[in-house]
């Protein structure tokens, strides 16, 4: 158990300090041969595995795409309420597609991965720590990080309420932010069209939070998605 504790306080380390921590994943599993049943390592090389539907994911396999997303999530971690669970929950946003993927139709799905991931990445962490607290608030991001999608176009499974008494309507928005930029490569008329995408997002959320300090933090996050979007625009 020392031991992979020791990988597991590795991983944070690289979550929380490297530029781009997919460097540090990718080195890892170079010798995937050798942590075939170390199971810190498993749920990376599991998500391998999983395909992904292209027309959505032109970089491919679930892997990859959650190496873009963590590397997303450390350009913008200093955003965020809390970095380490930020980082934790970029890392173990789709482990729920391990389960749920499969081929419908000639199509690639992965219904309910976001519920699914949320008791997956909790027996995950669950195995290193005891940080209650701290395992909730990361799970929570994972099960609600679909949530932009369904509230801006409207799907039925839209729950905004619940998800404002189980997480942060910002930690979801940024968290989001790179789960649909971390795609390949993407032009600044993409990443524009992403932020104003998560813009709505927040403006129909927060019609619907009665705490000022999110509120407040709402408004900030909107503030830079804006200034972004200029930014990006010269």
């Amino acid at each position: 158990m020392n031991n992979l504790i020791e990988l597991f306080e590795e991983f944070d380390l690289h979550l929380l300090n490297d530029k781009k921590p997919s460097e540090y994943f990718d080195g890892l599993l170079l010798h995937e041969k050798e942590y075939t049943d170390t199971y810190p390592l498993k749920i990376l090389l599991d998500l391998k595995k999983v395909e992904q539907n292209p027309m959505y994911h032109p970089e491919g396999n679930v892997y990859n795409h959650t190496m873009e997303v963590v590397d997303r999530a450390a350009e913008i971690k200093e955003l965020s309420k809390d970095k380490k669970v930020f980082m934790w929950a970029a890392l173990l946003h789709d482990v729920g597609k391990i389960t749920t993927t499969k081929i419908r139709k000639g199509r690639i799905t992965s219904y309910d991965h976001d519920k699914h991931g949320e008791e997956i990445a909790r027996n995950y962490l669950l195995t290193f720590m005891e940080d209650d607290l701290f395992v909730n608030e990361v799970v929570k991001l994972v099960r609600w990080h679909m949530q932009p999608l369904f509230v801006c176009k409207e799907l039925p499974f839209s729950q905004v309420g619940k998800m404002i008494n189980e997480t942060s309507i910002t930690e979801v928005a940024l968290l989001s932010l790179c789960d649909r930029t971390g795609r390949g490569r993407i032009s600044k008329d993409e990443k524009n069209k992403q932020m104003l995408f998560i813009i709505k997002f927040l403006t129909i959320c927060r019609k619907k939070v009665n705490n000022k300090q999110e509120i407040n933090r709402i408004d900030e996050i909107k503030s830079y998605l804006i200034n972004e979007i200029d930014r990006n625009k010269d």
